[in-house]
């Protein structure tokens, strides 16, 4: 089953590394897409996981999916905040005129 941005960020940590091992074992692709549209960094995740040979590929990969969400999130909320903030000097501007 597709998970969604929120699902992915309301599952436990133990949950997504289950999902992730899920998708490692039968649904390889999946996983694929799901790192591609959470824009994980390809590169940086191979190297996370040659740097760690000896771990859990989806306790690894689930760190990295939550930095990202983290990531995502965080932006979105800065921009938000940013867009609030230039929103007043937008109407005044507009009744100036």
């Amino acid at each position: 089953m597709e998970k969604t941005f929120s699902e992915l960020e309301q599952l436990g940590p133990s949950d997504l590394i289950a999902y992730i091992n899920d998708c490692i074992q039968h649904d390889f692709n999946k996983l694929v897409q799901l790192l591609y549209r959470i824009d994980v960094s390809e590169e940086k995740l191979k190297y996370i996981l040659q740097l760690n040979p000896n771990e859990d590929a989806a306790k690894l990969i689930a760190a990295v999916i939550v930095e990202r969400l983290a990531a995502t999130k965080a932006a979105r909320a800065s921009f938000s905040s940013a867009s609030k903030i230039d929103a007043p000097d937008t109407v005044k501007n507009a009744q100036d005129e």
